[in-house]
């Protein structure tokens, strides 16, 4: 299995809402894939700002294919042009 958390913040200028709606979507379509075990969109309790989307895979080859689909080439560029940083970390389990 393999695990992404994906960390954003915003730009100040950004209205989160209309940052959330492009997100949900995202999720939405990304849930539907084979191979997606887990994909949500969490919020910080203290800076709304910052969102991170956790993800769960079945494997490298399931997280490559997502990395392709037609609905993260559509929506992740506006997604990343809202962010003033991004950091993606992803992982696998040690046994």
């Amino acid at each position: 299995m393999i695990k992404v958390v994906a960390e954003g913040k915003l730009k100040l200028e950004v209205n989160i809402e209309e940052y959330l709606i492009q997100a949900r979507e995202l999720v939405a379509e990304t849930r539907k894939e084979e191979g997606c075990i887990t994909y949500a969109l969490h919020q910080d309790i203290n800076d709304p700002s910052i969102v991170t989307m956790l993800e769960e895979w079945v494997d490298v080859e399931a997280l490559n294919q997502h990395n392709k689909a037609e609905h993260v080439k559509r929506i992740v560029p506006g997604l990343r042009s809202m962010r003033e940083s991004t950091e993606v970390n992803i992982y696998k389990e040690v046994e």
